[in-house]
């Protein structure tokens, strides 16, 4: 078996499980966010159960409109509080808070062998230290609250190699973005993406943790990697319980292998409106920006600040575009602090923001409006998506943000 049927085998009770299966699987963390603990907290009450099946392995994460924008998100934000206090459960609220997909990982909660469900579509995100993690709808997030439970197909598994280094400026967004571009958003479809390959083994757990955030853009499953000691290390200060640690059998079954050499791929650059249109940035031409938003569950990593900072230490953002830097949680905004980025930032000429997805789904702090472009290096840049629908989103890396953020226009790195 590979490796994400390893780890559903081993939920289900089972010694083997085979791509198309109908499974009943045991769940390890179940999570919601204000926007689809909501629903689900709606779907809870109804099935009339008085607990949930377990107050350690269900989370409740405030991160997509907080600190509140309006009345709405208080009152959603008011209702998961609630609950959380009533059933006992994890609840990481304003003070805490930091994106979902950030946060979990940092605190230990997602470990190597687990099976992972939340109710947003990129909990594939976990895949980075080992986990078949996927993301399923408030009801069924609801059920699996209270049972402990879920149902899924196993997916078929595609292999992705990467061989060779890894150039200047490049790393897990970049190859993310490429593979996307040459499958298409629907190439992995009900898929699950095994990561393999020297290029893979040199990637720091940041660069991982955002190649697995973006499997659910090629249509996958989940995104999952091998865990190795770059993974062991990661996760030595923050893992508070046993876990396992599974390997795919030397003759493991793939529906596909696809291989890729990495030495040649520069910094890629997603054009609207799709993540598939990607591009090598010196192949993107003279596009002028109104914004650049680095942050998000994609590239809010204390790495990715740190590449940001790379670029613009003793620069200056350009008079016409606002630069809008979010940290993924309240320790990366404290890493940032401790390294002297922020200074690096606001000197700059950039807005740093309390932890928060914000502008990534056009919520709030960097709304576009009719007309205008932004590069950012979240997931996803469908048509309205950051705000007006006639506005443009072009999805790439930290250091591109920030290049462009200093000349106005999508620019490599090399260039500022």
């Amino acid at each position: 078996m590979n490796l994400a049927e390893k780890i559903l085998a081993a939920h289900t009770g089972k010694k083997k499980v085979v791509p198309g299966e109908f499974i009943n699987c045991r769940v390890d963390l179940v999570l919601a966010n204000d926007i689809t603990a909501p629903i689900a907290i709606k779907e809870f009450r109804r099935l009339g159960v008085k607990k949930v099946f377990d107050p350690k392995k269900v989370v409740m994460v405030a991160d997509h409109f907080v600190p509140n924008k309006d009345i709405i998100s208080a009152e959603n934000a008011k209702l998961m509080r609630e609950f959380a206090h009533e059933f006992g459960i994890l609840h990481y609220d304003v003070g805490q808070m930091g994106i979902e997909h950030v946060i979990l990982p940092e605190k230990g909660l997602v470990l190597p062998g687990d099976v992972v469900v939340g109710a947003d579509s990129h909990t594939c995100t976990y895949g980075a230290v080992g986990a078949f993690a996927t993301g399923m709808g408030s009801t069924d997030v609801a059920a699996a609250m209270a049972t402990g439970d879920i149902w899924m197909k196993v997916p078929q598994t595609i292999k992705f190699v990467y061989n060779g280094k890894l150039g200047k400026w490049v790393g897990g967004k970049d190859l993310i973005l490429y593979t996307i571009g040459q499958i298409g958003v629907d190439g992995a479809l009900y898929s699950s993406m095994e990561f393999a390959g020297k290029a893979i083994a040199d990637l720091p757990m940041d660069g991982r943790f955002t190649m697995a955030n973006m499997a659910i853009e090629a249509g996958a499953k989940a995104g999952i990697f091998r865990v190795d000691a770059k993974t062991l290390a990661y996760l030595k200060p923050r893992a508070k319980r046993p876990y396992t640690v599974y390997e795919p059998d030397a003759d493991a079954e793939y529906a596909q292998v696809i291989e890729y050499d990495v030495s040649d791929i520069e910094p890629q650059v997603s054009m609207p409106h799709s993540p598939a249109n990607a591009r090598p940035v010196s192949k993107v031409g003279d596009i002028t920006i109104d914004q650049a938003v680095i942050g998000s569950c994609t590239n809010g990593r204390l790495e990715d600040l740190r590449l940001a900072a790379k670029v613009l230490k003793g620069k200056k953002v350009a008079p016409n575009v606002r630069c809008i830097i979010l940290p993924g949680s309240q320790q990366v905004y404290l890493g940032a602090l401790h390294e002297g980025l922020i200074e690096t930032f606001i000197t700059a000429g950039a807005a740093f923001s309390t932890p928060t997805c914000g502008p990534c789904l056009g919520g709030y702090m960097g709304v576009l409006a009719a007309g205008e472009r932004c590069v950012s290096t979240t997931n996803r840049n469908f048509v309205g998506r950051m705000g007006s629908t006639k506005s443009e989103v072009y999805l790439a890396n930290p250091a591109v943000a920030a290049a462009s953020a200093i000349t106005g226009k999508i620019t490599s790195p090399d260039d500022v």
